[in-house]
Order: C-alpha cells, then sequence, then structure tokens
C-alpha cells in the first residue's frame, strides 16, 4: 500500500491537513514521525563510522533574555540527608532553549471562521481544540508519543552560514534575513548531499554563535523587550512547502530562533501553521549547532545518525532535544 507521505504534494487534496490516525491514537501522536520505520533507522546507522559524536543542545540558561515574555531557567541545588548528598530543582519553559515543538504548540485557522470568536477559530493537528489542550486529562498529540519511540535516523546539515560567509554575504540573525530554497540546494549540491526518505533536516544560520559571541547584554534586552521581535530563517513559502514534503522529511530543525522567518513575510505560507498543525512535522529552534559544523567540516561529511530522546510528558507541548549526533 502506498503510504500518504508517498503522495506528491501537488497531488494532495488538503496541502494544509495530512492528519494520519484517530483521534489519541499512536499514529494521530507521532505524525511525520511515523515515517522513521525500523527499517529507516537501521540503515541510518550505517552513517556511524567513526564513533565521533557531539550534542545538539544549547546552554539552557540560554536564551538569557527571552523573547515573548518567556520566563529564564531557574536552577536551585537543595540539600538530602543533612547535606550528605544534593537534588537540584529545574523550572524552566522549554521554548526559551533548545526544544522541539511538538504538535501541541501551534495551530492553523479554521476555514470560514475569519471574524469570530478567535478562540474557536484555530485548532492543532488532527482538529485538536485549544480547550483539550487546556483540559490536563486529555494528553492527545502530547509529547509521550514521540517520547516513547525517540527520534532517531539520518540528519543532513545544510551549513548556511559558513556558506554565506564564503560568499561575502553579511547578515544578522535578528532580521528578516531570508534563507532560500535556491540557496539551500545549492549548499546540499556543493555537499554533495542527497536526501533520502526519513532525513532530519539541519539548518544552521549562526543564531546562537551570533547571541554568544557578538550580542551585547543591551542588544539582548532590547530584542527580548520588542512586541515585534524579528527572525532570520528558511523563507516561508509554496516553493518550500512543497521541496519539504516531497524530499520526505521526517523532521525539521535548526539553530533559528523560529526556524522560518518570522514574521512571515506572507501569512498565507506560514510555515508553521503547515508543518505542525497540518502535517504533524517536529520542528527543532535553537539547537547548538556549532560543534557538528566544525565536525562535518573536518570529516568532509554532511550526513551523521542522530537520535534524539524528548521528555516522557504526558499531554506535553514542547521539550529540550536531547540530541546527539554521532558520526
Amino acid at each position: 500500500m502506498v503510504s500518504l507521505f508517498d503522495t506528491p504534494f501537488d497531488f494532495l487534496q488538503d496541502k494544509k491537513r495530512i492528519w494520519l490516525g484517530s483521534p489519541g491514537s499512536r499514529e494521530e501522536g507521532l505524525g511525520k514521525l511515523s515515517i522513521l520505520t525500523p527499517d529507516i533507522v537501521a540503515k541510518a546507522a550505517s552513517e556511524i563510522q567513526t564513533g565521533r559524536r557531539v550534542t545538539l543542545g544549547w546552554d539552557l540558561t540560554k536564551l538569557e533574555v527571552a523573547g515573548f515574555n518567556r520566563q529564564p531557567c531557574g536552577h536551585e541545588i537543595v540539600p538530602l540527608l543533612h547535606g550528605f548528598a544534593f537534588d537540584d530543582i529545574y523550572t524552566f519553559n522549554p521554548q526559551q532553549s533548545s526544544q522541539w515543538d511538538g504538535l501541541r504548540h501551534f495551530s492553523q485557522p479554521i476555514p470560514g471562521t475569519a471574524g469570530k470568536d478567535p478562540a474557536s477559530e484555530r485548532v492543532f493537528y488532527g482538529g485538536t481544540t485549544a480547550a483539550k489542550i487546556q483540559d490536563r486529562k486529555n494528553t492527545r498529540i502530547g509529547l509521550q508519543h514521540w517520547a516513547k519511540e525517540g527520534i532517531a535516523g539520518r540528519g543532513v546539515l545544510i551549513d548556511y552560514a559558513s556558506w554565506a560567509e564564503k560568499k561575502g554575504i553579511q547578515y544578522s540573525t535578528f532580521s528578516l534575513h531570508a534563507v532560500k530554497l535556491s540557496d539551500i540546494q545549492e549548499i546540499a549540491k556543493e555537499s554533495g548531499i542527497k536526501f533520502r526518505r526519513g532525513d532530519v533536516l539541519f539548518i544552521r544560520i549562526g543564531m546562537t554563535k551570533e547571541w554568544d559571541t557578538k550580542m551585547t547584554i543591551e542588544q539582548k534586552n532590547t530584542y527580548a523587550a520588542s512586541s515585534n521581535p524579528q527572525h532570520a530563517g528558511v523563507e516561508g513559502s509554496e516553493e518550500v512547502l512543497r521541496w519539504i514534503w516531497d524530499s520526505k522529511f521526517s523532521a525539521v530543525a535548526g539553530d533559528a530562533i523560529s526556524w522560518e522567518v518570522y514574521p512571515p513575510k506572507d501569512p498565507n505560507w506560514f510555515l508553521h501553521e503547515y508543518l505542525l498543525a497540518g502535517w504533524g512535522m517536529p520542528i527543532g529552534e535553537m539547537f547548538d549547532l556549532e560543534e557538528l559544523s566544525c565536525i562535518c567540516k573536518q570529516l568532509g561529511r554532511w550526513t551523521f545518525f542522530v537520535a534524539s530522546t524528548p521528555l516522557n510528558m504526558p499531554g506535553g507541548v514542547s521539550s529540550p532535544p536531547n540530541c546527539m549526533a554521532v558520526f
């Protein structure tokens, strides 16, 4: 039987709502991750050749001052047994630093509801409503589905930041600078990358490097206080969506704050609405790809085995990636 994932983009009946499985089912909860079948993962394991490995999680304390009034990470060390031992207590919003956007994170508009009550105008993947997400007894499309099976397969790095530097292209990752589809395809060609079904696509634009090495505390505070922050990232267009779908990626990730350009130039092609709410595809943001880029350059290869274990939180919205690349 031909999988829906093999249907070309232009032949999809509803390009914005590829909702699989019955409400609350494993298939619905996995979304696009169900493309990572055992044979796909086993084939990806052949990427492990040298044993070199690197984790892709940025410090939990970053962004020190996050946008959208997100709270910073809190870490308390508490004594146990009168000081013979210690525990620690974390208080954090996964959206502040490296994280996977889960299927409960972002919604899409319901056709024909414009102008009505905003709370009833949008739904999440599978048609899940905001009311169901806020009902803590309801765990539909929660992170537990991803956590129980993990995210594992072949990772592919498109190192846009290095390519742009070589080309003399200057930009800030806190702008509306767009990574164009033609750029991605040129980098893939130069790097000898041939995409495969189930690949996890990583795109490095250099955000974490800019934050850590170039931005002053004043600039960071100005960004966090902005009511309309700007994030560089992948351009939002029908061409990009067609390419992502037809390439059969299982997930996308990068070091950008929103992965895509935000705010979107054209709201009709807001990638979050398609990828998360429409296709059930994980979006990874603010991953630390600096050392990954260095290893790829040293080894002259841009593919690797990647494994990620999101937090096993029933009904969870997002999670630190707990992600490792192995060469």
